[in-house]
């Protein structure tokens, strides 16, 4: 943790202060933000406050009076409620515009760790409380430059991967056959190979299951791939080290054929929107103009809309990718949230449009960009049309 940083940050964003708030580990953000053991038995309320200028203060149980001492700051400690009101009203004194964990009307629920009732007691004191979404990206999804090579080193190895499991998946459907979860086998065995690891999955789809966006094959439950079938592959991975960043992909394809015509369709809409989406932030980082991630989402969004599917794209855009496979930055998203918060430099996400259609099949293209200062770019390859397998 880096006050120096935060304190900086603050007055930027012209916040008095931001003040961190837990009981029974309700919000992870604060722990991963102030370099706090997640592991940490807490039974009790503890709060620190970070001014945006002066020395942090600490308000803590009598129970539980170490809980916070990794942390630099003076200490109070309470045992009463009536303690505990008093001692946070004194420890906020001067602060009035205050960042926490909060996102009005839970609009960026990522961020929304604070209850409410906490909230109506810090109003009932007098203060703003302003959410801390862009604070929590500055400090949580901004990837350093040894990050960032992590990312690319998996790119490579993953890459590599897929394009030899599309070989193998057409070797086995005309020999001795395969099947889903065998692919799933295959493919993870690879992974392991090349020193990757990762968060359950990957996924390989066939036909139907294709139009399930989270679909995962397992031994007693998977499909045949046959000369003929449509084929979904998503994959992600990271390098196996602290802090490494993931990489996470979507491609599909159809065994032993030419697609149809409806499935070339699909895909080139499902392209087009995630090219347009890829545009909009390259555009903002080279012409260095803020950019929020609701705006790629509604510039793929809008490609769908007008082809006439809009109804069968059920999901956002894209996710923030940091060492955590869904990270805590903006995501591309003006439908499931409204995201308004900020694509910051150096900074990694998905683009993932698709489109599923219920007992047909179901088509994403996904790929990874990284912002810097003024670019953004696409990290590793993007398809082009649908893989003949």
């Amino acid at each position: 943790m880096n006050i120096p940083a935060i304190q900086a940050a603050l007055r930027d964003a012209n916040l008095d202060a931001w003040l961190f708030y837990d009981h029974h580990h309700r919000d992870p953000l604060a722990y991963s933000i102030l370099g706090l053991d997640p592991a940490t038995h807490v039974t009790r309320r503890w709060f620190y406050l970070v001014p945006a200028t002066g020395e942090p203060r600490k308000l803590v149980h009598r129970i539980e009076t170490g809980r916070l001492d990794t942390l630099p700051g003076t200490r109070a400690e309470y045992s009463s409620w009536q303690e505990l009101d008093a001692h946070l009203e004194a420890m906020l004194a001067g602060a009035t515009r205050i960042a926490m964990q909060y996102s009005p009307r839970n609009a960026i629920m990522y961020v929304s760790m604070v209850d409410a009732g906490t909230i109506e007691c810090l109003r009932e004191m007098g203060k703003q409380i302003v959410s801390s979404a862009d604070l929590v990206s500055q400090f949580e999804a901004v990837l350093t430059g040894s990050q960032i090579q992590t990312h690319f080193a998996a790119q490579q190895k993953i890459d590599r991967v897929l394009a030899e499991a599309w070989k193998e998946m057409g070797s086995r459907v005309r020999t001795a056959g395969t099947d889903e979860f065998a692919m799933v086998q295959w493919i993870s065995d690879a992974l392991r190979r090349e020193g990757l690891v990762w968060e359950h999955g990957p996924n390989v789809s066939c036909g139907a299951n294709s139009a399930d966006s989270h679909y995962e094959p397992e031994p007693e439950r998977t499909k045949a791939i046959r000369a003929g079938d449509f084929v979904l592959i998503d994959l992600w991975a990271k390098l196996d080290q602290p802090d490494a960043c993931y990489y996470d992909i979507t491609w599909t394809g159809v065994v032993d054929r030419e697609p149809t015509e409806r499935e070339q369709t699909v895909f080139e809409t499902v392209r087009n929107a995630r090219d347009a989406a890829i545009v909009t932030v390259e555009q903002a980082f080279a012409n260095k103009i803020p950019i929020c991630g609701w705006e790629p989402d509604d510039a793929a969004r809008g490609v769908i809309h007008s082809a006439g599917l809009g109804e069968w794209f059920t999901h956002r855009t894209g996710h923030n990718i940091g060492s955590e496979i869904h990270g805590s930055g903006a995501n591309l998203d003006n439908l499931e949230t409204h995201d308004v918060r900020l694509i910051l430099p150096n900074t990694c996400f998905s683009v993932e449009p698709g489109l599923y259609f219920p007992g047909e099949f179901g088509l994403r293209s996904e790929i990874n960009m990284i912002t810097r200062p003024a670019a953004a770019a696409v990290t590793g390859r993007i398809q082009t049309d649908l893989v003949r397998i």
